[in-house]
């Protein structure tokens, strides 16, 4: 029985198509399928952000300007019991006047799931008033508020619709410039050849920062801020598409000699045909591994020149943007919460890492 169950393995594993060998060896990585399961998560919640948040991300309270998080609890009078949170008691601090907001255990707010809370239209289609999770009264702030009392929670999770999509937006077209040029310039050789690759080396030699500074200031101040936000995804891809065409390049050198590519020629086969048909898919694997280790690098930038105030601005709320609240020295030692957009970052940018890497490793032939 044992051997019997041997074979079938082993079958199943020589007639395996090759994107079920990658699949399998991904699986082994299990800091790539930890990786993996985060961003689906950050996407789904980023996709939906407007149930899944607990309020409308622009909404004003001005009794709770710089609130700190409130702790979810599940343990009271020494019993397990549903989470739930205690409410708020203000008072000012005698020589600065400053709010201090000390814990009311008198008010104890329950937590629930699919609460009732302020309306909102699902992708500007469908209306609704349920939220994921909240209190049917009282406050729930969990990450606490910013300055003009507005829930930091919400404006984070409405911020990674625009922080995650940017990375995928901008590296779908460094797909596309790195591919074209890159096999343009290994396909034909000569002087074509030698034009991108100039090209490439005057790109590559631009430090990024001062780049995207430029770029980015040099965007109209009249742009809606949906303009700006696929003006900031073209401005970041325009540095990004370099090191995948280098690549495509090489492969493409050594492709053109071989021999499907000759009997394809010799076929009468166009040149488009053979690109894309022949050469193009046998560069698959390595692109979606370059994908996964690029989208990192779109998210930094985002973030980056959001935080600079040259990229997106408020209204519209990215973790980048959100991270201009925490500029200053005094903010992020009176209100160290308004730095939990960064841990966001950190997060997403560590998953695709380690997704990348699986894939990479997967892709490898020669890795055990």
């Amino acid at each position: 029985m044992f051997n019997k169950k041997k074979k079938k393995s082993e079958e199943a594993y020589y007639y395996a198509s090759e994107s079920k060998l990658i699949w399998w060896r991904f699986k082994r990585n299990k800091l790539a399928i930890v990786g993996m399961i985060i961003l689906i998560l950050l996407y789904i919640v980023g996709i939906f952000a407007e149930f899944f948040a607990p309020y409308d991300p622009n909404k004003l309270n001005s009794r709770y300007v710089y609130a700190p998080p409130q702790r979810i609890r599940f343990i009271r009078d020494g019993q397990l019991v549903r989470p739930y949170v205690y409410g708020y008691k203000m008072e000012r601090d005698p020589e600065t006047l400053q709010r201090i907001y000390l814990t009311d255990e008198s008010k104890v707010y329950p937590v629930s799931f699919f609460v009732k809370g302020d309306s909102y239209k699902l992708w500007g289609i469908w209306e609704s008033n349920i939220h994921f999770i909240g209190v049917e009264e009282g406050e729930f702030f969990p990450f606490g508020t910013d300055r003009m009392g507005r829930d930091v929670l919400s404006r984070i999770i409405y911020g990674a619709r625009i922080s995650t999509t940017i990375g995928l937006v901008g590296v779908f077209l460094s797909l596309l410039i790195g591919v074209v040029l890159g096999g343009i310039s290994g396909y034909y050789g000569g002087k074509v050849d030698f034009t991108i690759q100039r090209l490439m080396e005057v790109v590559r030699s631009i430090p990024d920062i001062p780049l995207w500074m430029a770029l980015a200031a040099a965007l109209p101040q009249y742009m809606s801020q949906i303009q700006r936000y696929f003006a900031i995804t073209v401005i970041l891809s325009l540095r990004g598409w370099t090191d995948l065409a280098r690549v495509v390049r090489s492969r493409f050198i050594t492709l053109r000699e071989e021999d499907f590519v000759i009997a394809a020629k010799l076929a009468g086969a166009k040149e488009s045909r053979i690109i894309f048909r022949h050469m193009l898919p046998s560069l698959t694997s390595h692109m979606i591994v370059s994908i996964t280790l690029s989208i990192p690098g779109m998210i930094l930038g985002e973030t980056g020149l959001s935080f600079l105030g040259l990229g997106l601005q408020s209204p519209t709320i990215s973790w980048g943007v959100l991270l201009q609240e925490a500029q200053n020295i005094r903010t992020v030692a009176l209100q160290p919460w308004l730095m939990l957009p960064a841990l966001f970052v950190i997060i997403t940018v560590l998953c695709f890492n380690f997704v990348g890497d699986g894939l990479r490793d997967a892709a490898d032939p020669y890795h055990t």
